[in-house]
């Protein structure tokens, strides 16, 4: 007998989107990055994802510790304007070509 998983598969994390950096008109601040979490679009909405963990999973050409896939983890900090979209500072910058990538915004750490 094979065990196996029962059931559908269970998705821990919401999708978004890396807009870009943090910027004014003639500087750009690569330390706080912006987020676009799907089905999030008001500032009310935004409040629930303060603390979350996100995760920018990328594939790299040589192999560590057994795989090509690599992650750099961030913190929601705060919500930027009134859209839903959301500041975030990763552990080291994200590279310029995550631009426009998907992130995984997780559930926890909870307060429920």
């Amino acid at each position: 007998m094979v065990k196996g998983r029962q059931g559908e598969r269970v998705r821990l994390y919401v999708r978004g989107t890396v807009l870009g950096y943090k910027r004014s008109k003639s500087n750009q601040y690569p330390r706080t990055s912006l987020i676009q979490i799907e089905g999030v679009n008001t500032k009310e909405e935004v409040a629930w994802y303060a603390g979350k963990r996100l995760a920018y999973i990328y594939k790299a050409k040589v192999k560590q510790n057994g795989t090509h896939y690599r992650c750099i983890w961030g913190k929601v900090s705060r919500p930027h304007g009134n859209s839903g979209i959301v500041r975030a500072k990763f552990k080291s910058n994200l590279p310029p070509k995550s631009m426009g990538d998907k992130i995984r915004v997780f559930m926890y750490p909870s307060n429920i």
